[in-house]
């Protein structure tokens, strides 16, 4: 009995793992070459035990294969993805080629009955609905309507002024955590800029709001397993799917939406004009147009909440973390700051997007911590490709394909001393764009696809610039890590142990 449960036990074995490799010949058929995967994990030796930022291995990846071909084979655990390893051929799935790769691979994780919110962002969306929701969603975000509410940018500034001041006399030793506070100020902007709201972020009794956030971007570990499992077992994708907005969370959002959108009625309706027009006027606009309830309201407005939140403290707060190491930078910021300032000790809004050395800041701190520090893709019409010294091959509709932003950001070879905070890098005229066009920088993404919200994002992080560096100094506290490594399960790139900063107040 003992050796045919041992027989059993063995054949098992043998066959979960004939399983797992089964598909390691995928890429060997095509002729495209790519390192030998493992057994579990693929090429991602550190899938399961999260030890490592899932961009090294990448990396790893990447360096040892671009001087000799353009794109490689890997595996997550079973699945196979073709890895981007030309920025050449980076530009042509994301610009000249877009219709081959027009879908994000998160768009078959999601559907309306799992995650209707998610579902609905232009991110997950595909085809022509994608098509659709953009144009609907790109005019609330002219820059005319970011003039209009750069007002609250301003005010929001002199809160978290107040706030930080508070803060310094409660003098802190570990210093004050720079995530919390550029998403304080995020969610009090883009809370006030969105719905007419506020949020209180910076109050002693702030709203739920920014509560919520915080949950929303800490998924838990099922989270995590979803993606391992979906690595190992593809085809679960067609039979469970994810929710990445919770349902309570998802309830708060609507009855916030639904209380905006009462307040802007009630105001008309007492013949009492808005004094500017936002992104909440231009949604009830487009809800009385193709009468939306405020569910699907909720879902266009959180287009603007969810890629406004995190993502843009992200860049602040690690933007804020590179000035307070170089006090040399910092200086010369502020100076370029100090040498516009207006009567009210503000930038105009037309000057502020006009400054080369600020617009310099943000870009060089954008490449080196990218908030989206890779792109997964989906094939959607097969396309042949040449391969540098391999042979040509074709990539298959419905194949994931990686664009590891990351390592062309962080390559040698198009900036040197990579990890160093240079800002002159973007000093020349139209340098973003240039290399964008190389293929070598894309902080928004690029192409059809770029990120809608990048203009208003960009006036958000300088307008707290402005105020941070001309009232206060910013320092590293000692809590903070010297180097750069990324937080291994952060799914907006995030430093390692988190930012502490301390600040001082200027005469």
């Amino acid at each position: 009995m003992l050796e045919i449960t041992l027989a059993l036990l063995l054949l098992l074995v043998g066959l979960f793992y004939v399983f797992m490799t089964w598909n390691f010949g995928f890429w060997r058929k095509r002729k495209v070459p790519g390192p030998t995967p493992r057994f579990l994990t693929g090429n991602y030796p550190h899938l399961y035990n999260m030890k490592r930022h899932v961009v090294y291995d990448l990396n790893e990846i990447y360096s040892q294969n671009k001087q000799q071909f353009d794109a490689v084979g890997i595996y997550g655990a079973r699945s196979p993805q073709l890895l981007v390893i030309s920025p050449q051929l980076a530009r042509r799935v994301f610009v000249s080629d877009f219709k081959h790769f027009h879908d994000n691979e998160m768009s078959l994780m999601v559907d309306e009955k799992s995650d209707f919110i998610f579902a609905n962002n232009p991110f997950i969306l595909v085809g022509d609905e994608w098509k659709q929701r953009r144009a609907d969603v790109t005019p609330g975000l002219t820059m005319g309507r970011i003039k209009t509410v750069y007002p609250v940018t301003n005010e929001v500034c002199q809160k978290m002024s107040e706030w930080l001041r508070k803060q310094i006399r409660l003098a802190p030793p570990e210093g004050i955590d720079a995530k919390d506070l550029s998403l304080r100020f995020t969610t009090e902007m883009v809370t006030d800029c969105v719905l007419g709201l506020k949020a209180e972020s910076f109050s002693d009794k702030p709203s739920p709001i920014m509560g919520y956030i915080k949950e929303l971007f800490t998924q838990p570990w099922t989270f995590i397993i979803y993606f391992v499992l979906v690595s190992t077992l593809p085809a679960l994708r067609n039979i469970f799917k994810m929710r990445f907005v919770p349902l309570r969370i998802e309830s708060f959002f609507v009855n916030l939406m639904q209380t905006a959108i009462d307040a802007r009625r009630q105001q008309l309706a007492a013949g009492k004009q808005f004094e500017r027009v936002d992104f909440l006027d231009y949604i009830l606009q487009l809800g009385n147009k193709k009468n939306l309830d405020t569910r699907h309201l909720t879902a266009h407005t959180m287009t603007f909440l969810l890629d406004g939140f995190e993502t843009t403290a992200t860049v602040l707060s690690h933007l804020l973390l590179l000035l307070g190491r170089d006090e040399q930078v910092q200086q010369q910021l502020r100076e370029e700051l100090e040498a516009h300032l207006n009567a009210k000790g503000i930038i105009d809004f037309e000057k502020l997007n006009e400054l080369p050395f600020l617009d310099a800041c943000v870009q060089e701190s954008i490449r080196i911590f990218p908030p989206v520090f890779m792109s997964n893709k989906l094939c959607t019409e097969p396309i042949e490709l040449p391969n540098k010294k391999g042979e040509n091959f074709t990539v298959e509709r419905g194949t994931t394909v990686i664009v590891p932003h990351y390592s062309f950001m962080l390559d040698e070879e198009f900036f040197p001393n990579p990890q160093a905070f240079q800002p002159e890098r973007f000093m020349q005229p139209d340098a973003a764009k240039k290399y964008r066009e190389q293929g070598v920088f894309m902080g928004f993404g690029d192409g059809p696809r770029i990120c809608i919200g990048m203009r208003f994002a960009m006036t958000q992080i300088k307008g707290a610039l402005v105020e941070v560096l001309t009232k206060f100094n910013v320092r590293v506290n000692p809590k903070t890590r010297t180097d750069n490594e990324y937080e291994p399960t952060a799914f907006i790139t995030t430093l390692k142990g988190g930012i502490w900063l301390d600040f001082e107040p200027r005469q």
